[in-house]
């Protein structure tokens, strides 16, 4: 299983290391930059029917949560008849009790090869030559906290990321909300009805899922203070 996966990160580097080579004659030294963005760019767009999948599970519990606290407090004392009570809401409308987390596994290993390669020193063997070039005087391997230090140039790229990456992180949070509150809602009208009584809670997904749904987002930017910049512009090109 490792060697397979180090297999996928060699040929991910292949991949990128050739596209920055095509574009550097019009790209100069931004073209590894440039090539990390469009790779990851390119891995989200194929991914889009499992993103979408993932919200639309994530938007069906959201919906079944209501009935769901109802069952758990008429069968508490029932476990066994509980489970079978979910089982059986589940089965008749159609969802899984996993709901949006089965398509989100699957995107792991995709994002799980493009990070190795941006944040490992080596390939194969080899040195990662991505990890040399730079963004505005900060070395793509570089880290944060590592030298010269938060407070100099070469910081202020990294502050320049967070603050994008805090940006895009409410955007998103923000979009997922409207996306599982809108999917969520009864049709007919019935919607019209609750929507116009009461449109500010409708917006909102409830429990556990509606808390990822808006944390999760901003996650990257911890994540972004303790990796490599060039895993930094990964994070913030898959986030947006």
């Amino acid at each position: 299983m490792f060697a397979l996966f180090g297999a996928c990160v060699a040929v991910a580097y292949h991949l990128v290391s050739g596209l920055a080579r095509i574009i550097a004659p019009f790209a100069g030294g931004l073209a590894p930059v440039l090539a990390i963005i469009a790779c990851t760019v390119a891995v989200r767009l194929l991914l889009v029917p499992l993103s979408y999948y993932s919200l639309r599970g994530q938007a069906s519990q959201a919906r079944l949560l209501p009935r769901v606290q109802e069952l758990q407090q008429r069968h508490a004392g029932h476990p066994d008849r509980l489970q079978r009570e979910l089982s059986l809401l589940h089965k008749e409308e159609g969802t899984g009790l996993l709901g949006g987390c089965l398509p989100a596994l699957l995107q792991l290993p995709f994002f799980s090869v493009l990070y190795r390669l941006l944040e490992s020193r080596t390939i194969d063997g080899r040195p990662n030559s991505l990890l040399s070039h730079d963004l505005l005087g900060a070395p793509l391997g570089s880290r944060w906290l590592g030298a010269p230090g938060p407070v100099s140039a070469q910081g202020a790229v990294f502050l320049g990321l967070f603050a994008l990456l805090a940006v895009v992180g409410w955007l998103s949070a923000r979009s997922a909300r409207r996306f599982t509150a809108a999917a969520a809602a009864p049709s007919g009208s019935a919607a019209k009805g609750s929507s116009a009584a009461s449109p500010a809670g409708a917006s909102q997904p409830g429990g556990a899922i509606g808390l990822l749904t808006g944390a999760l987002p901003y996650t990257t930017v911890a994540v972004a203070a303790v990796v490599p910049l060039a895993a930094g512009l990964y994070l913030l090109t898959s986030s947006a």
